[in-house]
């Protein structure tokens, strides 16, 4: 039997309840949403365009080529989905009154 072992708090990227704000701040710190919905958006992205290359170029497997750019379209469905709500918060904003 293989000495695994599992911690759900850590598969989850969050502290256990009872950490203070330190574990909190440190756990945290140098992680950033944007940045990582970032960097994964540009990875897609260039690996796609590495596939579509290859495979116009060398003739390498198609299907790769396929399954990379469906994976670049969902990232980039999401990244304007996520667009369009920051645009509609902007504009709700607005709309307050002062």
């Amino acid at each position: 039997m293989s000495n695994v072992s599992f911690s759900a708090y850590a598969a989850l990227g969050s502290v256990k309840p009872g950490a203070g704000a330190e574990a909190l701040a440190k756990e945290t710190a140098g992680k950033s949403g944007i940045a990582d919905g970032f960097s994964t958006f540009k990875a897609a992205l260039q690996e796609a365009e590495q596939a579509a290359m290859q495979t116009a170029v060398s003739g390498a497997d198609p299907h790769a080529m396929v399954e990379a750019l469906a994976q670049a379209e969902l990232v980039l469905d999401a990244a304007v989905t996520v667009r369009d709500k920051v645009v509609e918060a902007y504009q709700e904003l607005l709309r307050m009154p002062v």
